[in-house]
């Protein structure tokens, strides 16, 4: 009997699910969002066994349009703010969402941003007119405010002071308020009381929005698996209203960046420029920022994956103006220290996921074991070398997340496309196949390989080429563009993933008949 019983744990613990960030669904606006698209995914979801959905970081986006470089990581995407939503809350009116000849499948941010905010301003401004007939809606929104004053009153008058100084960053504002004391941040405050109250206004919306379609899919049995990166962007809320837990200089400058040494892909490392952490007060403090940090977005999701999760054992420092990352030096984290922390606050059993790519040492493995974190497992890494190679199925362990790929790889198609003679034969010998149906052939691998949880890009899912590619690392254009039509989410899709689904063992037959 007790053998069975744990048989029936183990199989439990098979999920598995699609990597989709929510830009890119479909809809009228030139960009995806938490609008009724959002929740038909969720529907397909549901319908083809699958109980998780991974996003990107859901912050406002900065630099070159991506969600890795945020305005505030506690902030939610203005971008994501559904117009139709909005619609039906009275906000907006039938011919505020007349529809322009958007690019159906690529996003255009430059006049999306553009359109996108006049909508958002608009929808204020009929807020506003309406305040005291909206006596419901204006009681949540001043709770919002009251409740979330902590982190929001820092985004709202960052993102307003940055308008009136036409966007640039903080350590180019005038002086009273790039370094504010407690009386310049309230005349600040006063001066720019309705740019403040609008990008709270559009954080309450958003927020209002994520949270309908989080209890839609926890309904539906889908949790979220959501993502931050371990940096943050230097001109950020975060390091403007935080300069004591930055390395900066006196005038508000980092005098080291984050980045990767040289190696086998780049013969100058990578040169990221994120501040780096002074990890000496984060620890003063008891990680207060960082338990913070943790705590509020694993309250918009159910796992959190961390970018660069071995920054946490050790990290490159590179001097600030540095032309590449030759110069750097490794300094150590904060270790344990830090999810000792987190344990002490939000549980011993963490819902972490570690992004342990890279080159990773004895230590960063130690790290990730300490704390029971899954690490991920790669399938389009695995056959560039075959021999004891990590990346291939029968090495994997149970507590791990296999994905074909990430939105840092080409699509698996892509990938196979352009992969060596060699490389694409041991992929057919490994698995095989004709290499006829890849990307099929890399889902059903991932799926029957042992790791608790496996989780599929849409683009491999919908077997789409290299145009489908979400980000290309190093890069500074075209990436995070990437949507699909309406059409393409195709019934026959969601019948296939079911199978496979149930095939091993990942989805619970009993819920479905």
């Amino acid at each position: 009997m007790a053998k069975k019983s744990v048989e029936s744990q183990n199989v439990s613990k098979r999920k598995s699910g699609i990597l989709v960030h929510p830009t890119s669904f479909p809809g009228p606006f030139g960009i995806g969002d938490l609008g009724p698209s959002a929740y038909a995914f969720i529907d397909f979801l549901a319908e083809s066994g699958q109980t998780l959905w991974q996003v990107l970081p859901l912050g406002p986006t900065g630099y070159g349009d991506s969600p890795y470089q945020s305005f505030s990581s506690f902030a939610g995407q203005p971008l994501l703010v559904s117009p139709e939503l909005l619609a039906r809350m009275g906000l907006l009116h039938a011919e505020d969402l007349e529809p322009k000849p958007w690019d159906p499948v690529r996003i255009d941010f430059g006049p999306v941003i553009i359109y996108k905010t006049q909508l958002l301003k608009k929808a204020f401004e009929n807020f506003e007119k309406t305040y005291k007939e909206q006596s419901g809606l204006a009681g949540e929104f001043e709770a919002f405010w009251l409740d979330q004053k902590d982190w929001l009153e820092d985004y709202a008058l960052f993102m307003a002071v940055k308008g009136v100084h036409g966007g640039v960053m903080w350590t180019q504002w005038a002086e009273e308020i790039a370094f504010p004391t407690k009386e310049t941040r309230e005349k600040w405050l006063k001066k720019l009381a309705r740019e403040v109250r609008y990008y709270s206004f559009v954080q309450f919306i958003f927020f209002r929005q994520w949270f309908s379609l989080k209890a839609y899919a926890e309904e539906k049995g889908i949790e979220i698996v959501g993502d931050i990166p371990i940096f943050t962007a230097f001109d950020s809320a975060d390091v403007w209203a935080n300069k004591e837990l930055f390395y900066l200089d006196e005038e508000g400058y980092p005098t080291v960046v984050a980045g990767v040494p040289p190696d086998y892909f780049s013969e100058t490392g990578q040169l990221w420029g994120n501040p780096l952490y002074n990890w000496q007060i984060h620890k003063e403090t008891g990680y207060q920022w960082w338990v913070k940090r943790i705590a509020f977005t694993l309250k918009m999701v159910d796992y959190l994956r961390i970018d660069h999760f071995r920054g946490f054992e050790a990290y490159y420092a590179i001097p600030y103006g540095a032309k590449n990352a030759v110069t750097g030096e490794w300094r150590k984290g904060p270790y344990k220290d830090l999810f000792y922390a987190l344990q002490k606050s939000l549980g011993d059993d963490l819902p972490i996921i570690a992004e342990d790519l890279g080159v990773i040492t004895p230590e960063v493995i130690e790290l990730r074991d300490a704390f029971a974190l899954p690490g991920m497992k790669i399938l389009q890494f695995g056959f560039d070398n075959t021999d004891e190679n990590p990346f291939l199925p029968h090495q994997f362990v149970p507590h791990s997340v296999c994905y074909t790929g990430t939105h840092d790889n080409d699509t698996t198609l892509g990938w196979y496309s352009k992969a060596s003679k060699e490389s694409r034969e041991k992929v057919r010998q490994y698995m095989n196949t004709d290499g006829k149906e890849i990307a099929w052939d890399f889902i059903r691998a991932c799926y029957g390989s042992v790791s608790e949880m496996a989780v599929v890009p849409l683009q491999d899912i919908m077997g789409l080429d290299s145009r489908a590619r979400m980000n290309t690392p190093g890069t500074t254009s075209n990436n995070w563009q990437w949507r699909y039509t309406p059409d393409m989410l195709r019934a026959s899709l969601a019948k296939r993933l079911l199978d496979i689904s149930i095939l091993y063992g990942r989805t619970d037959r009993k819920k479905l008949f």
